[in-house]
């Protein structure tokens, strides 16, 4: 048995904003992918999956959710026969890892499931989004359920609000020297400590109001920017996000990137934001020549999003 695959997500903007109810911009990321699969031969890569299937399993036989249900017979038999999900997605690097997964499971064991194929008003993406709020929050304790919608529906995604979300279309790449580009931090970052501290700070009234006066205010303008394809307000809207952004989320971005990330904001070649919760995995890159801020990050690892 092999499942159908389901890409890895970039969230290119909306990171804890989303949270708290501004925009956001989702897009699947095809470079990674996962399917659910039946190993003829176990190892210890398809027994950990397995193991942490069966776990699955059980919380979702004690969802009791007027959302969904699942054929957990099915499920439960799957799980026996040694099923698991066959992943290049790096997990803890705000990806998707478990959204794919997610999306792959409701994918196959959900009872009359809202399939791509039909006409997806707003009110069934919000239904899916609510589905996968719940099934993804086994992973992370509290999940917006974007991840996997995102992996589910294959589309890029504009958040509006929570209870607001739309396909959207985005310009078509084009060769130019602009690029969107991932920084592997190497290390794994972990979302439930990091929205945690988010939590924390946002009891505090002066980070709430640089969050709705700076943070969403910004993220809302590059979101516009990238959608109409206005490069030029693009990048000097993400100048000053990614400024908010090294002043007050420095818990999560990795001590060793302060340097680089404050780098990118002098010199203007590239400007760093966080991959989804931060504190290790991607982070997120947008330069104006690619092919200049690979030479000057020499030595770390890059890997190409999008151009334009």
């Amino acid at each position: 048995m092999k499942g159908p695959l389901f890409y890895a997500k970039i969230l290119l903007f909306g990171e804890y904003g989303i949270i708290k109810d501004s925009k956001g911009l989702a897009i699947p990321y095809n470079n990674f992918q996962g399917a659910l699969k039946i190993s003829e031969k176990a190892t210890a890569a398809t027994e950990s999956s397995n193991k942490n299937l069966r776990k699955l399993y059980v919380y979702l036989s004690q969802l009791n959710s007027d959302l969904v249900s699942f054929n957990l017979k099915v499920l439960k038999e799957d799980i026996d026969k040694g099923m698991y999900f066959d992943s290049s997605i790096p997990q803890g690097y705000g990806v998707g890892s478990s959204g794919a997964l997610v999306a792959s499971i409701y994918d196959k064991y959900a009872d009359d499931k809202i399939t791509v194929l039909e006409n997806l008003t707003k009110e069934k993406l919000l239904k899916l989004k609510q589905i996968f709020s719940l099934m993804e929050s086994f992973f992370h304790g509290k999940s917006s359920g974007l991840d996997p919608l995102n992996s589910y529906l294959s589309l890029p995604i504009l958040i509006n609000s929570s209870t607001n979300v739309e396909p959207t279309g985005i310009p078509y790449q084009k060769e130019g020297k602009a690029a969107v580009f991932l920084l592997d931090s190497k290390i794994i970052g972990e979302t439930e400590p990091m929205v945690s501290i988010f939590m924390n700070k946002m009891k505090n009234e002066g980070f709430r109001k640089m969050f709705s006066e700076e943070f969403a205010k910004h993220t809302d303008s590059c979101i516009e920017d990238f959608l109409v394809g206005d490069v030029k307000s693009l990048f000097s809207n993400m100048k000053s996000l990614s400024k908010v952004v090294l002043e007050n989320f420095k818990p999560m971005i990795p001590s060793a990137f302060h340097k680089l990330w404050k780098q990118g904001i002098d010199s203007n070649d590239y400007y760093l934001k966080l991959c989804g919760s931060g504190g290790g995995g991607y982070i997120l890159g947008f330069a104006k020549d690619y092919e200049k801020v690979k030479k000057q990050l020499k030595g770390y690892n890059l890997e190409l999003v999008y151009r334009f």
